[in-house]
């Protein structure tokens, strides 16, 4: 039942969070268009980790990650104004290249079934 909450707690942070970086002005932020990608949220809701990638690689996700570092006081604030809860969790921002990964993965998987069609 607990692991059910929190991942549901985990769900709702992460859409909150989607909306309350993109709307922040900070031009390291911006200029990346950065996406939450996942949360994960301690069993005790004292801390979230918070996975960012963005659309134009690893370094333009480390950029973000630097400005939302900044931002992390009135992030935290903004997300307890929309999620109910007795205490917002401590927000850690993590650059995550998992896009790029699974990007390269995928052009190696074309590449192998190019290889077959040639056969």
């Amino acid at each position: 039942m607990a692991g059910f909450r929190i991942d549901r707690l985990s769900s709702d942070i992460q859409f909150q969070l989607t909306d309350i970086v993109r709307n922040l002005k900070d031009p390291r932020v911006a200029s990346a268009m950065p996406t939450v990608m996942r949360v994960d949220v301690t069993n005790d809701l004292s801390y979230a980790t918070v996975y960012i990638g963005a659309l134009q690689g690893f370094d333009a996700a480390k950029e973000a990650v630097k400005g939302l570092k900044n931002a992390a006081g009135y992030v935290r604030r903004e997300l307890g104004s929309r999620v109910k809860m007795r205490k917002v969790p401590e927000l850690r921002f993590v650059a995550d290249n998992s896009a790029e990964r699974s990007a390269q993965i995928s052009r190696i998987i074309d590449g192998f079934k190019k290889d077959e069609q040639d056969d």
